[in-house]
């Protein structure tokens, strides 16, 4: 029988660190209104717009002719869930629940950190990662969805269809947690995990149609989006401001977009990336031939950072995603993604200074908010590029070395002595 190598100091640190992270956030939402904090843009998300679909919502209704509503019928429940609570405010409630997902994340990864073979170092990412994001991860909930992907690989192994329900679940909140599911070792767990997450998925969007109207509203105004300022094609938009590019930016979709000459051909090109991407992540799972504990982790990260890089959009909020899932991959000694995981930390650290702390720069297109993006972004198409080459190489048989042919010695050469000196 397995027990859990429980190691009291580590543990008692990380859980420190923890607190210490979230109290910071806790208090720097509180001070949200500060200029250099965005003016309380931060908050203003959850104050205003999900409180607003929350209303909409409770009458059994999806926002159908709302532009800002772009996401699939499960986040439906997730925006409902803060007025359970009694007592708090919507606003309050929702920030309970978010740090509630987040210590569920911080739990799951300490227990698997401390499994025999496993590490901490996943725990300690995350604790002491978030932070950096400032009190962003509180205001959205991207936190939630991350909790459903981190539960979704950490239970995979063990029990495929747990797995597959976490994964599927998450899909109908924001989609990228399926693909959570990518890197499932070939056979009865694949096939347990894909089937399982398949019938809960089509259980729970049915139950979701059936409990309100208009469930797909979303796809409508997702395919209308533009160019976000933030993606790699808004950054190079940007840049090209500077060299006469006559385009200007515009809120719409729930987002700052670029509008003016090219736009289209650079979304085009964002989705033809987005199709690459696909297609190579297709034949890595179809050439695999070696699996380790840590190839379904080292999938996951590798999807979602080339799925985020190639699309049109790039909110702040996605790095909580890649975050928890480079935690996730830290917690198994065999991963391939740790210099993947550094090179996260870096793009968060940056994104930070890009919003909310210099957001205006960005949206004016002024050289210090373009080299803000030009650095965050590149750094995350760094990450993008060697997650998934060390993800491909990592999935190759280990090459067996061909030992040198020798020629046989002469007969001479193997007698003794002695027969050499008789003869």
């Amino acid at each position: 029988m397995n027990r859990l190598r429980v190691t009291p100091g580590p543990v008692l640190a990380l859980t420190s660190l923890w607190l210490a992270g979230r109290a910071l956030m806790l208090w720097l939402l509180v001070h949200d209104s500060s200029p250099l904090l965005g003016g309380g843009s931060v908050a203003r998300e959850v104050r205003r717009l999900y409180f607003h679909w929350y209303g909409v919502l409770a009458h059994g209704s999806f926002p159908a002719q709302d532009t800002l509503w772009q996401y699939p019928p499960g986040a439906g429940p997730v925006l409902l869930a803060p007025g359970l609570l009694p007592g708090l405010t919507y606003f309050q409630a929702f920030v309970t629940l978010t740090l509630a997902a987040d210590a569920l994340i911080a739990a799951a990864l300490l227990r698997a950190g401390t499994r025999p073979g496993r590490s901490l170092r996943g725990a300690a990412l995350w604790a002491g990662g978030l932070p950096l994001l400032l009190h962003v991860p509180l205001a959205r909930y991207d936190i939630e969805v991350t909790a459903l992907a981190v539960l979704c690989l950490l239970t995979v192994a063990r029990s495929p269809r747990a797995g597959g329900v976490f994964g599927a679940l998450g899909g109908l909140v924001k989609v990228w947690p399926a693909l959570a599911l990518l890197g499932t070792p070939p056979g009865r767990v694949t096939r347990t995990a894909w089937s399982w997450a398949a019938t809960a998925g089509t259980a729970a969007l049915g139950l979701l149609a059936l409990s309100f109207n208009d469930p797909f509203s979303f796809v409508r105004e997702q395919g209308g989006r533009g160019v976000q300022i933030e993606s790699l094609g808004g950054t190079a938009l940007n840049l090209a401001r500077h060299a006469g590019w006559p385009g200007r930016h515009r809120y719409q979709y729930g987002a700052i977009e670029l509008i003016g000459p090219h736009v289209d051909a650079v979304a085009a090109a964002s989705l033809a990336l987005t199709a690459a991407a696909f297609g190579l992540l297709v034949l890595w799972r179809v050439r695999a031939r070696r699996w380790t504990e840590a190839t379904p982790f080292d999938a996951a990260l590798s999807a979602v950072l080339l799925f985020t890089v190639t699309s049109r959009v790039i909110s702040p909020q996605y790095m909580i995603w890649l975050l928890g899932l480079a935690a996730v991959c830290l917690t198994s000694r065999h991963t391939s993604q740790r210099p993947v995981a550094v090179l996260i930390l870096g793009a968060s650290a940056v994104s930070t200074v890009a919003f909310p702390m210099c957001y205006q720069d960005v949206v004016d297109g002024t050289w210090t908010g373009c080299l803000l993006m030009l650095a965050r972004n590149a750094l995350l198409a760094a990450a993008a590029v060697l997650s998934f080459v060390r993800l491909w190489r990592a999935a190759r048989p280990p090459a067996v070395k061909n030992l040198p042919r020798t020629e046989p010695r002469p007969v001479s050469d193997r007698l003794p002595d002695r027969a050499l000196t008789a003869s």
